[in-house]
């Protein structure tokens, strides 16, 4: 994890938890929309910033949907759980340009970006707001 992200970590976690499962399923989905986006912007020019996109994409689509939270399709993960997958896809988006070799490359600043994003919405996140389980267990 850089310095920024690191900061950015310790910073969020000091903030009030803000943000609900539900807004943290939200922006997950931005995310990975912005990914897939990318991935299919930078094809042409950039296959290896493109294939860095999708792998990012695909590892934080399927975090989100096997988490237990809404937006989620199956509850194999919890959300406290899925929070500690997120800081280590954000330090993976993040290196992806060093890995792949595009780090001097303009589509390498989507990545930190993005890795800086997933950092603070994990960080700002309630994680005991809105869980399928608890509505689950409450209904019976």
């Amino acid at each position: 994890m850089s310095v920024l992200q690191g900061s950015v970590a310790a910073l969020g976690n000091k903030m009030p938890k803000v943000l609900s499962s539900k807004a943290h399923a939200i922006a997950d989905y931005a995310t990975i929309g912005t990914f897939f986006a990318l991935a299919w912007i930078f094809w042409r020019r950039n296959t290896r910033a493109a294939i860095s996109a999708l792998i990012c994409g695909g590892a934080e689509l399927t975090t989100t949907l096997l988490t237990d939270f809404p937006g989620g399709v199956a509850d194999v993960i919890s959300l406290p759980t899925h929070i500690k997958i997120d800081y280590g896809l954000a330090a993976a988006a993040s290196s992806m340009p060093s890995l792949m070799a595009f780090d001097d490359r303009p589509e390498a600043k989507w990545f930190r970006i993005l890795g800086l994003n997933v950092t603070a919405v994990a960080a700002l996140t309630d994680t005991r707001s809105g869980l399928r389980t608890e509505r689950r267990k409450s209904a019976a």
